[in-house]
């Protein structure tokens, strides 16, 4: 029989054989930013679609041609969010946040949408670490941000990618900038793509981000934004640079690099992978928006970001070939034999589950050696076999199936007896890792 349907273009399923490793860059991502200060916050996943316009800015490709808009039954406009940023920004901003101590802190793990052409590392349906902080306007916050992407990369063992650092100024020094980029692509306006000849005219940056060949090469030879500068910010990218050589922190500084989102002031750094089969990917990336959270109503809140591509990293953790943990086995098996045992089975598992290990037992009436093979496949620690001559006798004979040794444990504290087995494996192992 033919499938009614397959998953929509641009989405991937997850599997069991795979969601381990999902699990593991996530867990390892909240944890890592913890460590710096940032608390998970969860935001939903449409939002009305003006906060998006507002925030990400309408002249961007992400307004423009990406985002998943619909209106709803009650005819109000929302959108599936195409970044993180502006709804964590939304939720602060709502809930007080923003009027409590600063700076505040916030991390989250989050599924992100955009409608652009499959491919891989760029699909429809994305996931994404980020965190944001509000409220710290010195460059030593920016430093520290890049800081916290090296550290959780170390933990989960990705290499082989190189930082790309540049600022595009405030919104004051950007005006002179501005100016001479528009300066720059009017005398060459009949060769850009149609979508340009419209950024010349709103805002010429969104040129530099085009992903037309023609384009792209006519924007290598613009003028760049830190020939621009004001002091100010002049000094404060200076402090980065610094902040970031004492903390041993290497980069390149790319005056190309713009971020694609209108909300950026300031700081910007990029994420590019060096691997061979994924050059040139980038990872992910960020840096500051100090007007964001004006834009969306407030006082002003200097604040700093950034948002990391899961399904990339991934992809470059596998073609590093960088050992990721495996998927838990089971660690107990009762095969079981008749109803009595099938009865007893389950509240052996239900006692050895309520102290923290993992148990399975036949739940569809195999016959016993139906059931050695499927716990073999499970790859289970420990397999126990019950039947009616194990409960006359109230003991059973647990079988390490990685070592074939065998011990006979009492049924009626079978659950204690476990635990102790595996507490003595727990400590063998560790003394063993130790060279005890």
């Amino acid at each position: 029989m033919a499938l009614i349907t397959k998953s929509v273009r641009g989405t991937h399923d997850v599997l069991p054989t795979e969601s381990h490793e999902w699990r593991y860059l996530e867990r390892t991502a909240l944890e890592t930013a913890e460590s710096f200060g940032y608390y998970e916050i969860r935001t939903p996943v449409f939002e009305h679609t003006e906060l998006f316009e507002r925030s990400v800015g309408d002249t961007t490709d992400v307004v423009q041609k990406e985002m998943y808009t619909f209106f709803d039954k009650g005819g109000r406009s929302v959108t599936l969010r195409p970044e993180g940023t502006a709804g964590a920004a939304r939720s602060c901003l709502e809930h007080g946040l923003l009027a409590e101590a600063l700076p505040q802190k916030v991390s989250y793990i989050t599924k992100c949408y955009r409608y652009e052409k499959p491919q891989a590392g760029r699909m429809r349906e994305f996931s994404q670490f980020g965190v944001e902080c509000f409220g710290a306007a010195g460059f030593a916050a920016d430093a520290e941000l890049v800081s916290l992407v090296v550290q959780y990369f170390a933990q989960i063992g990705l290499e082989q990618y190189h930082i790309e650092l540049n600022t595009i100024g405030c919104p004051e020094c950007r005006q002179n900038y501005l100016t001479a980029l528009r300066t720059y692509f009017a005398e060459q306006a009949t060769v850009l793509c149609a979508t340009c000849q419209e950024r010349l005219k709103r805002n010429p940056m969104r040129i530099l981000d085009c992903k037309s060949h023609v384009c792209a090469e006519i924007a290598a030879k613009s003028p760049v934004v830190i020939d621009y500068l004001c002091d100010a910010c002049a000094a404060h990218f200076d402090g980065v640079k610094q902040m970031l050589d004492a903390v041993e922190v290497p980069y390149i500084v790319n005056p190309r690099v713009v971020r694609g989102l209108d909300y950026y002031t300031r700081t910007v750094f990029e994420l590019v992978s060096d691997v061979p089969e994924l050059q040139g990917l980038v990872l992910g990336g960020g840096g500051r928006y100090d007007g964001l959270i004006e834009e969306l109503g407030g006082q002003h809140v200097p604040s700093l970001g950034f948002g990391l591509g899961i399904d990339r990293m991934l992809m470059q953790l596998r073609a590093l070939r960088t050992p990721l943990p495996e998927q838990t086995k089971c660690e107990l098996f009762v095969a079981n034999m008749g109803d009595a045992a099938l009865l007893r089975a389950a509240q052996i598992a239900a006692e050895v589950r309520a102290d923290g290990w993992s148990a399975q037992y036949d739940i569809v009436g195999r016959s016993l050696k139906a059931q050695m093979k499927y716990a073999d496949k499970l790859g289970v620690r420990f397999l126990v076999v019950l039947g009616d001559e194990e409960l006359r006798g109230n003991q059973v004979r647990l079988k390490n199936m990685q070592t074939g040794g065998e011990e006979l444990l009492p049924l009626d504290c079978f659950a204690e007896e476990f635990e102790r087995v595996m507490l003595r494996l727990a400590q063998e192992e560790l003394e063993a890792s130790f060279g005890l």
